[in-house]
Parts: C-alpha cells; sequence; structure tokens
C-alpha cells in the first residue's frame, strides 16, 4: 500500500494548486468552491541526494527514487460531518491516507471567493478541526453500539475497547482532536482499525502571497509562485535564478509520516530508494521489496550507505568486512543498502 498524503482545507485554499505544482499535471483551478469533485491523485519522488551517490558507484540503468502519494480532496465546509457540501466524500477520503496535509488560505484576492466571506486563517483552521472532531464523535457512537452485546457479555476485548472508547468520546466532546488526548502506544494501536480523523498527524501549509517562508513549526509558502516555477525548465529556473519550496514540504511529510529510506542495488541492474516505517524489521523491507521476499527470507547484507560510498565500491567494501550479514530480528536503519539473500 502506498504511503499517501491527504490534501485538505476550506475551498479554495490552494489545494488543487499545490497538487498542480507538485505533479506536474493539468488540473481544474478555478475562482469558485468546489472545482474539485473526484479526488486528484499523483505519485510523487521523494528528493534524496544519497540515492544519486550510490548510484555513481554502481552504474545501473535504472535509478528508482522512493515515492509518496498525493491525494487532492475536495473542499471541506461548515457541516461537512453532516454532509454539507461534498463533506461525506471528503471525510471518506481523508480515512484513506496516513497523513494531513492542510493547505490554509493567507492571501487577499478579491477575485477568489471565500465561503467565509474573509481571510482568517486561524479561524479556518478551527473550521476543519471541529468537522474532524465531529465526525470522529459520530463515529465513535456507533463503535460503541455496535459494542454494546459483547460489552454486556463481558467480553474482555470489548470492555478494553469501551473504556479507551469513552476517553476518546470525553476528549472530543470537549473539543480536543485524537492527537490532543495522549493516548498509548497501546491505546493507538487498538484503536487503529478505526481510522479516526482527527488521529492522523497533520501538517499545516499557509498559502500566501507575501514572502516565503518553510520552516517545520509553520510553514508558508507562496503556491501560486511555485505553480508558475514548475511550469519552466530546469534551465529556465536556474537563468531566472527562482527556488522551489516544495521540496521541503515532501521531506516534511515524509518525517512527519516517521518514515525512513534504504536503497536496494539489484545485482547492479537497478538503484532503488525504498520507503519503510522506522523501527521496522527486515522482513518487512524484503516485502516491500517483493511480496515471496518475506516468506522466503534466510539473511541479507547489509552497509550504511556512507560507508558504501566512502569506500567506493560494494566489492572494497566486502573485502574490507564492512557488510555485515544479518538475520530476521535486524530492525533497518535509515540509509541501509540492502542486498537480500532467499
Amino acid at each position: 500500500m502506498s504511503f499517501s498524503v491527504g490534501i485538505v482545507g476550506l475551498p479554495n485554499a490552494g489545494k488543487s494548486t499545490l497538487f498542480k505544482a507538485l505533479t506536474k499535471k493539468s488540473v481544474d483551478i478555478a475562482s469558485y468552491p468546489f472545482t474539485t469533485i473526484s479526488p486528484n491523485i499523483g505519485k510523487i519522488a521523494v528528493p534524496d541526494q544519497r540515492l544519486y551517490k550510490i548510484a555513481k558507484l554502481i552504474n545501473p540503468s535504472k535509478i528508482t527514487p522512493a515515492t509518496i502519494e498525493f491525494v487532492d480532496i475536495a473542499g471541506l465546509v461548515k457541516g461537512a460531518h453532516k454532509g454539507e457540501g461534498l463533506g461525506n466524500q471528503f471525510l471518506a477520503q481523508i480515512r484513506e491516507c496516513q497523513i494531513i496535509l492542510e493547505v490554509v488560505r493567507d492571501f487577499q484576492n478579491n477575485k477568489v471567493e471565500h465561503t467565509e466571506k474573509n481571510v482568517d486563517p486561524q479561524r479556518d483552521i478551527e473550521i476543519i478541526k471541529t468537522e474532524l472532531i465531529l465526525k470522529d464523535l459520530e463515529t465513535t457512537e456507533k463503535i460503541l453500539e455496535k459494542l454494546e452485546k459483547k460489552i454486556k457479555a463481558q467480553e474482555k476485548e470489548a470492555l478494553v475497547k469501551e473504556e479507551i472508547l469513552n476517553k476518546i468520546k470525553t476528549g472530543l466532546s470537549q473539543g480536543k482532536s485524537i492527537l490532543e488526548l495522549n493516548l498509548t502506544s497501546k491505546e493507538k494501536e487498538l484503536i487503529k482499525e478505526f481510522q479516526f480523523l482527527s488521529a492522523k498527524p497533520i501538517i499545516y501549509l499557509f498559502n500566501t502571497d507575501g514572502e516565503t517562508k518553510v520552516s517545520p513549526e509553520k510553514m508558508k509558502i507562496n503556491l501560486k509562485l511555485e505553480e508558475e516555477i514548475s511550469e519552466l525548465s530546469q534551465q529556465e529556473a536556474e537563468e531566472i535564478g527562482i527556488n522551489s519550496s516544495l521540496d521541503y514540504l515532501i521531506k516534511a511529510c515524509y518525517n512527519t509520516g516517521n518514515l525512513i529510506t534504504f536503497f536496494t542495488i539489484a545485482g547492479g541492474k537497478e538503484v532503488r530508494a525504498w520507503s519503510l516505517k522506522k523501527d521496522s524489521e527486515i522482513t518487512e523491507a524484503a516485502q516491500k521489496v517483493h511480496s515471496d521476499f518475506k516468506e522466503k527470507f534466510i539473511k541479507a547484507e547489509v552497509i550504511p550507505h556512507n560507508k558504501l560510498i566512502e569506500l567506493g565500491s560494494w566489492a572494497r567494501a566486502k573485502e574490507n568486512g564492512e557488510i555485515k550479514i544479518v538475520g530476521k530480528d535486524y530492525k533497518v536503519q535509515d540509509g541501509d543498502v540492502i542486498e537480500f539473500k532467499i
């Protein structure tokens, strides 16, 4: 399954402009609400110079970067949890994504309609937060209803879930998102199946017409400018002396998703980057490369990318004893170069 980022926001915040700049795909962009009805979906390469440094040593016929999927979802309005606008469809699409990238309008333009009639970023953030919370509250109540018989029968798992769900219900009723409830790792694992909306990590991207600043705390990007940059060739952009901020955004999404990257060299034919959840065992990495590898896994040869680059070749790394043999319990580290043995 692809790691996906749901691009959300109020109508006309700049979601489709961002999607177009990221993917260089032609999408409908207009100054009125609900231009996007069916979600636009695009896979984006994760910028990583390590991939090209490894490829320079191996000289493969193919180089493949890691990717993450961006989903441009229809604009949300007040009452979405009750189906207002395209609410039900919008919320169902968010459920399928691993993290939320919320585009917040922070630009003035009388020609671009705002559903709330004026620009107020904090208010817009609260609108979406409230809609996610209210939908989660509705979901929690439905789950508790379904568990009622099992709770009355004193089934252990149902009683544990009831306790967590009541804790969540109380927090949501107080206007707190599930992210703000500081659940334990065990509690998070037990509610994972419900795909709560306000439990998903969220990145706020302020779409500004002023100065562009990119920082982890507050990301500000002029998306209209990014759209224009995306239409230039690399040479044209260099001649003008203009740089895109989107690489920082892609990396922020990748890091927020708690992902790391490992590399494979496929016997010198293809150098490829793969995304993987942090703290995953090597059998999970094996399954990424090929669905059969997890079951057939015997061992793997592993070397940190920087050590391979320093030594200059796989053969020299082997001669120097820098390639280690690992078994099923090995946890993959960011930047590992792996050759699977099955």
